[in-house]
């Protein structure tokens, strides 16, 4: 179950998520959790396939992805993901970075560094199995967001309508564009490619088969409605106390108050030792997601399973990634910005994430009997179509709405 924890929490309230969600229901009130829902219903979909193909064709994403769509297109989507998930890892840093600002009052830049030396030390020395432990476990801590939206008695009426797909009436032709955008940002922040990635390479990792699959079926639906769970409690505690009065939480330092309102100092420290965790997970989790698809791509040794140095270019991909990262980080780029881009690069890379993954899950040649059923088949091309759909609508709705300012 771990693994799943690992990749919801990092998956759902990353950097971008606690942004966005916090920002959208400031924003929108209680309107987008629909999307949420929606989503979260998705990765699921997508999230138990890659699961099941790791068990059963041994297959990790990326190393299909060259069989399915041939070396040219391939390459082209391994090269977007690549430059969507380094985009991701470096925002995941600097919220580590913005974090541990909070926490101590030194330098930003200097606790970024800090952070990242601190994150390739357990990556060098944990193995897969601990690495998921103890960012899984730890990010538990995130749990004090659902509590504090239990301790400030939200309007539960509202909060239940918000699951009714929606849109705000009385909205001007810019908000409704705003709407849009922020609804196409949930999906890409929800349905982020590396999650897959890393989902199906962690199950291969811990050397699953056909015995695991009701394991991975647990694990993609408990592990995902968790983390769906955080993020619509930090959607809806953003609506009751923040959009009344106007603030827009623009920071993860914003979105710690939630837990401060109703707690006090114990609560906005247990939300920011939890946003640390969390945000540190997912930057392992992007880090290494890039690693695997590199790897996987170019059939070289792969995995934290294996010594360092028995997995030599495998390694030093993801320590050259996680360098990357940190070198953009260090031109003092702003790490909001850093987290729009990564939204944007990521749902064009969507549809060349899942697609592949669709046809190998339901050929019969690669899963026998565990082949996609009417069911899997079914949700599998609806949610196709709607991240396709949003892939379309991403970038004009960027461009539109200089990233959701209206």
């Amino acid at each position: 179950m771990t693994l799943g924890i690992m990749t919801a929490v990092g998956g759902f309230v990353d950097i971008s998520e606690l942004v966005f969600a916090a920002q959208a229901g400031s924003i929108f009130g209680y309107a987008l959790i629909w999307v949420f829902a929606l989503s979260t219903i998705g990765i699921m979909v997508f999230g138990e396939m890659s699961g099941r193909v790791a068990a059963v064709a041994h297959q990790p994403v990326f190393n299909l992805m060259r069989h399915r769509l041939g070396l040219k297109l391939g390459l082209v989507t391994l090269l977007a993901s690549m430059v969507s998930t380094l985009i991701t890892t470096a925002a995941e840093l600097g919220g580590v970075g913005l974090v541990l600002h909070y926490l101590t009052g030194a330098p930003y830049l200097l606790m970024a560094v800090a952070g990242t030396l601190v994150l390739g030390a357990s990556m060098w020395i944990l193995p897969f199995k601990w690495i998921e432990r103890t960012y899984g476990l730890l990010g538990l801590l995130m749990l004090v967001f659902a509590v504090s939206l239990v301790a400030i008695h939200p309007p539960w009426p509202k909060v239940a309508g918000g699951f009714v797909p929606q849109v705000p009436s009385g909205l001007s032709t810019k908000e409704l564009l705003t709407f849009g955008y922020f609804g196409v940002a949930i999906i890409s922040a929800v349905m982020f490619p590396y999650e897959a990635y890393f989902y199906s390479s962690g199950g291969i990792e811990e050397e699953w088969g056909p015995k695991d699959l009701p394991n991975n079926r647990l694990t993609a639906t408990v592990g995902f409605a968790l983390g769906s769970l955080l993020a619509i409690s930090i959607l809806a505690s953003s609506a009751q106390l923040f959009g009344p009065v106007n603030v827009g939480p623009e920071t993860p330092g914003t979105s710690a108050l939630e837990a401060a309102i109703p707690f006090g100092k114990a609560g906005l420290l247990i939300a920011l030792l939890g946003m640390l965790i969390a945000i540190a997970g997912a930057a392992v989790e992007t880090c290494m997601a890039n690693a695997y698809s590199v790897a996987q791509f170019f059939g070289w040794e792969w995995g934290r399973h294996k010594k360092p140095w028995e997995a030599p270019r495998f390694t030093i991909a993801w320590i050259g990634f996680l360098l990357l990262s940190l070198i953009i980080i260090l031109t003092d780029v702003d790490v909001m910005t850093l987290v729009e881009y990564a939204i944007v690069f990521s749902i064009v890379v969507l549809p060349l994430t899942y697609l592949p993954l669709m046809l190998l899950a339901r050929d019969k040649r690669y899963m026998g009997q565990y082949v996609n059923g009417p069911l899997a088949n079914g949700l599998g091309w609806l949610f196709f179509a709607v991240v396709t759909a949003a892939a379309i609508a991403a970038i004009p709705l960027y461009v539109l709405t200089s990233g959701g300012q209206g």
